[in-house]
């Protein structure tokens, strides 16, 4: 990952996710044997999720017609998560998805010192145990979060994190379902002449 600051805003996520399914492709072949994640698996995509405000920006920004029109996949399962269990909002999926089903590799300070956890989906077990992985082999949580919160904060929006569900709006008050103003998203493609 760059080291570089970044813009803030909706073009600084875009740049970031792209840097993300750039170290993760690498993962994605290595690992390509073991891992069984694929449209339809949403063994991961669990309710109450929840984003930076610059991630739901993104979300807002390039799905607001989904966001207004539709309702959120039943709870007990990701809102975005269409009948068929695909993600309706792929290619604007959050960080959190984009590391999904990887092994994942994470330092915790405890009692006694720092100690690195590892875990991976269920589905994806098969193979070398995730321990006996080599560290690049895994996704290593930390570093990408921290960005993450960096970006906040120079956005002023403040720490919060946003639950993806609460970005579906009840178009018939202009509320999001936490019961929140919506937020209007820019129209696109429309040209006025004064």
């Amino acid at each position: 990952m760059d080291e570089r600051p970044a813009p803030v805003g909706v073009d600084a996520i875009v740049a970031l996710h792209a840097e993300i399914a750039r170290d993760t492709r690498r993962l994605h072949v290595l690992h390509a044997a073991r891992l069984e994640c694929r449209k339809g698996c949403s063994s991961c995509c669990v309710d109450g999720l929840t984003v930076f405000e610059v991630e739901a920006e993104l979300i807002r920004d390039r799905h607001a017609a989904l966001l207004a029109a539709n309702a959120p996949h039943a709870e007990g399962a990701c809102a975005f998560l269409d009948a068929d269990g695909a993600c309706r909002i792929y290619e604007e999926r959050p960080y959190v998805c984009r590391t999904q089903g990887l092994p994942l590799r994470w330092l915790e300070e405890r009692e006694g010192g720092v100690v690195e956890l590892r875990d991976i989906c269920p589905l994806n077990e098969a193979g070398k145990p995730v321990e006996e992985l080599d560290a690049d082999a895994c996704w290593t949580l930390g570093p990408v979060e921290e960005r993450l919160g960096e970006l906040q904060v120079a956005s002023g929006a403040g720490p919060a994190r946003i639950r993806l569900r609460d970005l579906f709006v009840d178009a018939s008050r202009g509320l999001t379902r936490n019961g929140a103003a919506a937020k209007k998203a820019p129209r696109r493609g429309v040209m006025t002449r004064g």
